[in-house]
């Protein structure tokens, strides 16, 4: 077994007694399996088809440590800015009780620590909690060292109005977090789950975390990961989904931060008439990297999905998107939209794209594409001779080019938190661009 591999064998051994519901032989069996699964297997290589383009290399040379307590007040006041909702707030993997606010919940509706879930009635998430197997060794790992993360449960027919905030803090300068985070919506729910990711500026921190989500019959479910860690953090994160008939899921992914950061997004179509979207926004600029990898199931006939990821490439940074639509047979009546667009600022800046249908049905609507390109010429003049100097007349470009990912997101105060994100990374600033646009 490699150094590497063997530290994070020791770190194993060092949480697993602390970890929730250790005593738990179900639980504890799981962990001890992924484990194994992650020591023998390791980290992914670019050998690896799904990883070609996405090194590991530099994160298995790391070492991390165990969060300490370090205060994160400010970095979550600044966060909320006392915007209404449900809030958890996590600090290196752990729930903060003192900085969050859960708030009051309409009768059918859970909202808490897994912790505490899995504590009180594991037998409700057992079954959704995780599989040793399933996925890449780097998801194993999550789910041998979670030590925390978040349960939102929606019973029959509730429609929660407020949105689940859970904040993830990188607060310690080097510490691992794990975290697993659960959303069952039964029968007619609707939610929305936004996911903070946020830290301590110049900390090389490395996250790992995993979102499941199951959606009953006619549930409707919004997500938004909004991923904004320090540009010297390791992030790696998965989003799985099982929709039932009639479902309707929108997953928003905009990763604005990390020196590298890897987001895995799959659902599948267990009944007829889902519908999902896919909408993504990132933007890397220095030596950053950051990589979409994502994965539609058509299973059912009758079903809808809408893919659209927009990349924004600076400096000698690097994006990759690779999307794959698996059509099955039998899925008559599919439509289904795939596109990537990509624009380069610079000359050293690299994209990375590959759209990919697979169709086995004939009765279909199925369309896929990718577009990489840098500012227009006539556009930038246009701007210049209307007074702007070279540096807005850029960034009001750049911004109109992200802003058509952004306007899918139909929640204003989230719409307008994912706005204020975007135009913060602009080299005009905030006000400036704000004006101009």
């Amino acid at each position: 077994m490699s150094a590497d591999l063997q530290g994070w064998t020791n770190t194993y051994s060092r949480r697993v007694a602390g970890l929730p519901g250790a005593s738990m032989p179900w639980l504890a069996g799981l962990r001890q399996q992924a484990m194994d699964r992650f020591a023998s297997e390791g980290w992914p290589t670019t050998r690896m088809e799904a990883w070609r383009h996405t090194s590991l290399a530099g994160l298995a040379q790391e070492s991390f440590e165990d969060g300490q307590a370090v205060a994160a007040d400010e970095l979550v006041a600044s966060l909320r800015q006392g915007e209404a909702g449900h809030w958890l707030v996590f600090v290196d993997g752990h729930f903060d009780a003192a900085l969050s606010d859960v708030g009051a919940l309409p009768e059918g509706v859970v909202v808490e620590p897994l912790s505490t879930a899995i504590a009180q009635h594991a037998d409700e998430i057992e079954f959704i909690f995780g599989e040793a197997e399933h996925g890449e060794s780097t998801e194993a790992l999550n789910l041998a060292l979670a030590s925390d993360g978040a349960l939102v449960r929606l019973a029959r027919g509730v429609v929660l109005e407020q949105p689940v905030h859970l904040v993830f803090v990188a607060a310690s300068p080097r510490a691992a977090s794990f975290t697993r985070n659960v959303v069952i919506a039964d029968s007619a729910a609707q939610a929305t789950v936004v996911e903070h990711f946020i830290g301590v500026d110049q900390a090389a921190n490395f996250t790992n975390t995993v979102t499941r989500l199951l959606l009953a019959q006619d549930a409707r479910v919004t997500h938004l990961k909004l991923q904004q860690e320090s540009t010297k953090a390791y992030h790696l994160g998965v989003v799985d989904v099982a929709q039932s008939q009639g479902s309707y899921f929108a997953s928003h992914s905009m990763s604005l931060g990390a020196r590298l950061a890897r987001h895995g997004i799959a659902t599948r179509f267990d009944g007829q008439r889902c519908e999902t979207l896919l909408n993504g926004l990132y933007y890397v600029d220095g030596r950053r990297h950051v990589d979409h990898h994502t994965m539609i199931s058509h299973a059912q006939p009758r079903c809808v999905s809408h893919e659209y990821y927009r990349g924004i490439m600076a400096d000698a940074s690097r994006g990759v998107f690779s999307g794959r639509i698996l059509v099955s047979k039998g899925a008559d009546g599919t439509d289904a939209i795939q596109r990537n667009d990509s624009l380069l600022l610079s000359r050293l800046a690299k994209s990375d794209s590959r759209p990919e249908l697979e169709i086995y049905a004939d009765d279909v609507k199925c369309a896929h594409g990718a577009t990489v390109g840098q500012i227009d010429k006539d556009a930038l003049f246009y701007l210049r001779s209307r007074g702007l100097d070279e540096v807005h007349a850029r960034d009001v470009l750049t911004y109109a080019f992200a802003a058509t990912s952004v306007l899918r997101i139909e929640a204003e105060p989230l719409r307008k938190r994912v706005e204020q994100a975007i135009r913060t990374l602009l080299p005009g600033g905030i006000g400036r661009v704000g004006e101009a646009a």
